[in-house]
């Protein structure tokens, strides 16, 4: 396999504040379409490192890994590259948010650290059967921690009841100051409330016949989404459950294609990447 396969194609900088990526690296199909014809497996996240600046795991939703494997993906990457962390279901699918304080910290405290300049947000998604219950999801937030070995430890939530869409769900997370994920999904609620100090979005509306997932004017739409995020802007046209932010500080900015038409993310995530950085 020649070396030039694994150079980054493009070169991220602590400027660059718009990632575009995907959910993973291991998918069958993708050895059709995105990885070169021979690339042997244990070698495609190395790759797909090179072709964009974030990868959201989600194998982590299922069951926390070894601090070694955490290691062990942090070397693979090149530098300027971050990964985030779906974080473990059994967290978030217990009776009582509340009372998740040893399920964080064993998750956060048992190897996260391994990632050192790598680690990104890390995910917190709420199941479709848990409403809106201000008092427990306060208790909840009010857990996670906020530093890892000294350094920013970032959260972000998914929420997918739609009684989410309230008011008061926005004045909590933005009290502790938790952004919400922007999903754009036809399943589950949307709001894209700034409730942060980034933007997430999972997209999940890839198409398995356009090449790059998303039709042109689509792409356009979202590289300029993205970009007014990047720059302290609050996207007017999204679904708001409260009045649009005036414009901030500039912030960092993920955007994952999701699901759907799964064989197109990885175009549709380096395209995405692609208009962005071109129009500045």
């Amino acid at each position: 396999m020649p070396a030039d396969l694994f150079a980054p194609t493009r070169k991220a900088t602590p400027a660059s504040r718009i990632r575009a990526g995907i959910g993973g690296w291991t998918f069958a199909p993708w050895r059709n379409n995105f990885y070169p014809a021979g690339l042997v497996q244990r070698r495609e996240l190395e790759f797909a490192s090179r072709q964009l600046r974030a990868i959201e795991i989600n194998g982590t939703f299922y069951g926390a890994q070894k601090p070694a494997t955490y290691a062990k993906w942090a070397a693979e990457t090149p530098e300027g590259f971050v990964f985030s962390l779906k974080a473990p279901r059994y967290v978030t699918e217990g009776k009582r948010l509340a009372d998740t304080a040893r399920g964080i910290d064993g998750f956060v405290f048992g190897g996260l650290a391994e990632f050192g300049d790598r680690l990104g947000p890390v995910l917190w998604q709420l199941p479709p059967s848990r409403p809106f219950d201000a008092d427990d999801l306060a208790a909840f937030l009010d857990l996670l921690p906020r530093e890892l070995d000294g350094q920013p430890l970032r959260h972000v939530l998914e929420v997918r009841h739609p009684s989410f869409l309230d008011e008061a769900y926005v004045a909590l997370a933005r009290r502790h100051r938790i952004p919400t994920v922007f999903t754009d999904s036809p399943q589950y609620p949307s709001l894209a409330d700034l409730t942060g100090d980034f933007a997430y979005a999972r997209l999940m509306r890839s198409q398995s016949h356009l090449d790059t997932g998303y039709p042109a004017d689509e792409l356009d739409a979202w590289a300029t989404r993205a970009r007014q995020w990047a720059e302290g802007g609050d996207p007017a046209e999204l679904p708001h459950v409260t009045p649009e932010r005036p414009t901030e500080g500039p912030r960092e900015v993920f955007v994952y294609f999701i699901s759907s038409a799964k064989e197109r993310n990885p175009a549709a995530a380096m395209t995405l990447q692609q208009r962005v950085d071109a129009g500045g």
